[in-house]
């Protein structure tokens, strides 16, 4: 398929989504606990299985792989990467920086990323080798290329273990700038050039192969720790930056 098509189909996804997920948020909505304790409510469920739906209808012969339904032909050329709701803490406690992200493998590697922020009515997508847009305008990572001026961002001191916590604080007190929060909005925010860089460890695929896909689009580079390609396999430990030289100066303090 072309692009145009594969970007009306996200889109549609994102739309799907939102439609669940957004009339349950800031109501009272039971939140239930994951073997791996992190809260899962009715909109996540619903939200992706609403997905799938258009999914299996529109491309019976593509792949699933989602957080809260499971995979589905992982074999085939073309695999969708599901999370219907990226920051579920964020969902649950009101906050808007929770987000639905769409992810489309081809052969391994990521294709195409969306990044929908329901609230805050901001669409932001990405096909590898095109361009990013957000609303439909073109959109870039900023030119930064040394920690001392970078902002650099993670989701919360938590996300780290004992081991990568010390790795972390040190490379961030380096940078010009650091703020915790945002879950998926801030690789929006790196994608758009007003973060430069974002690190963070314990992710599964949902949560960090869309966020690649857009960031890698808008001129950036999104890998492991260790510098590799991130696939589904990779070990959740992430490392976007705006530049190559900015990347590797972080890869280089978190080697430790």
């Amino acid at each position: 398929m072309s692009t145009p098509p594969l970007i009306s189909i996200a889109g549609r996804l994102a739309d799907v989504a939102a439609g669940h997920s957004l009339p349950l948020f800031r109501t009272s909505l039971a939140v239930d606990l994951k073997a791996d304790a992190s809260p899962v409510t009715l909109a996540d469920r619903e939200a992706e299985a609403a997905m799938r739906t258009l999914l299996r209808a529109e491309l019976p012969d593509h792949g699933i792989l989602g957080e809260e339904h499971g995979r589905e032909r992982l074999d085939a050329p073309h695999v969708w990467v599901l999370d219907p709701i990226d920051g579920t803490k964020s969902f649950i406690t009101g906050s808007p920086l929770w987000g639905t992200l769409i992810a489309l493998m081809h052969q391994g590697r990521v294709q195409l990323g969306l990044v929908d922020m329901p609230v805050l009515k901001e669409r932001w997508v990405g096909v590898v080798g095109e361009g990013a847009w957000c609303n439909g305008q073109p959109v870039r990572v900023s030119g930064c290329t040394a920690l001392a001026q970078a902002r650099i961002f993670t989701t919360s001191p938590d996300v780290f273990s004992a081991d990568e916590w010390p790795r972390f604080d040190a490379l961030s007190r380096h940078c010009a700038l650091r703020r915790f929060g945002g879950d998926c909005y801030s690789y929006a925010q790196l994608a758009g050039g007003t973060v430069d860089l974002v690190v963070e460890a314990s992710l599964q695929p949902y949560d960090y192969l869309a966020v690649a896909g857009l960031v890698q689009a808008a001129g950036g580079v999104m890998t492991d720790w260790q510098g590799r390609p991130l696939t589904m396999d990779s070990d959740g430990r992430v490392v976007a930056a705006a530049t190559p030289a900015l990347h590797q100066a972080a890869l280089a303090m978190l080697a430790g």
